[in-house]
């Protein structure tokens, strides 16, 4: 499967993909290496060597004018769905019905999934996963005291809190 990096306003990002859909995001590590290297292990890919299908590109576009403050929705986005499981599926089609500048917390998406509050941990360990952070915006879902907790994009809380006010979600401070 092929990868390609591209330059964005938070820096260099990248996107794996095959025939079905997008297998992997990767927001920017500390240089272009170690970007380059998290993507291909996670999404097990390599540089791409072909010509970018179209599909791609106009996701790569619609990635750096969403990082330049330019929201974009990306529902639709083509996804290989066949990486993840029934249940993380689940978690981020509700997480991609979070319309940018909106949040949930893990416990209303457990709800909304007829699991109870209890399951929001199961929640928050799909998002933990997110082959495609953005993409399915798993950094609109916030503790339910609405702290910034849990994201394991580079950068972590800094970039998720980063994220939320490009989209201008209300965010709250100690």
């Amino acid at each position: 499967m092929p990868h390609i990096l591209f330059p964005t306003a938070f820096g260099t990002c990248g996107l794996a993909w095959n025939d079905t859909g997008l297998t992997g995001f990767q927001f920017p590590e500390e240089t272009e290496t170690l970007t380059d290297q998290q993507l291909a292990t996670k999404a097990r890919s390599l540089p791409a060597t072909e010509a970018v299908p179209e599909w791609v590109q106009q996701t790569i576009v619609r990635v750096q004018q969403h990082l330049e403050g330019k929201v974009q929705d990306f529902t639709g986005t083509k996804l290989d769905w066949s990486r993840v499981s029934d249940f993380q599926e689940a978690v981020y089609l509700h997480a991609q019905a979070i319309k940018p500048g909106y949040k949930k917390s893990y416990g209303e998406i457990a709800k909304l999934m007829a699991l109870g509050n209890e399951a929001a941990r199961a929640v928050g360990a799909a998002l933990a996963t997110n082959p495609w952070p953005l993409i399915v915006p798993c950094h609109r879902v916030v503790s339910a005291s609405d702290k910034m907790t849990g994201f394991s994009a580079p950068g972590g809380v800094r970039t998720k809190t980063r994220l939320l006010t490009l989209e201008g979600a209300e965010l709250l401070s100690e």
